[in-house]
């Protein structure tokens, strides 16, 4: 069933596009020095498409519950979304989230991201999120691909 599912999510976010190479050709080029232990595994890339794995750990949890924070959901998917768009220079500008369902201690949830629009600078990236068959994430994450590294521009302030 889980695999199935999985299947169905993969459909979902790759649409009809065929990725033009494998993760072994790609190499990530944005997001090098990222935490994966705190933000997921980065273990599948294609042009304009990502899958990062996030093993949660009780070092993530809130309570003795072992309820995992959504900012570690969040991180996550933010990194697939990144790693999608791969540039050395892309930021994240705005998301749109919804929290499904709750995450827990031990759970492997997977995060699939797929570029879905690419206007010069400007992209949207679509992102799922699924523990086994169940959808805990979706969103949708903007980001812009600048010239330079975003603590390398000089500010309107700095050049008066």
């Amino acid at each position: 069933m889980a695999e199935d599912r999985r299947r169905e999510m993969e459909e979902r976010v790759k649409g009809d596009v065929e990725p033009k190479e494998h993760f072994e050709n790609v190499e990530l080029r944005t997001h090098k020095r990222i935490d994966q232990s705190l933000c997921g595994t980065l273990v599948e890339l294609d042009v304009g498409y990502a899958r990062v794995e996030l093993e949660t750990t009780r070092e993530m949890a809130v309570d003795e519950m072992g309820l995992v924070h959504g900012g570690f959901t969040f991180g996550a998917a933010d990194f697939a979304a990144m790693a999608a768009v791969n540039d050395p220079n892309v930021v994240l500008v705005g998301s749109e989230c919804r929290f499904l369902s709750p995450v827990k201690v031990g759970d492997k949830i997977v995060f699939e991201a797929k570029e879905l629009y690419k206007e010069t600078r400007k992209r949207n990236i679509r992102v799922i999120g699924y523990f086994e068959d169940i959808k805990v994430f979706e969103g949708e994450f903007m980001a812009v691909v600048l010239e330079r590294h975003v603590l390398k521009l000089k500010l309107v302030k700095d050049e008066e």
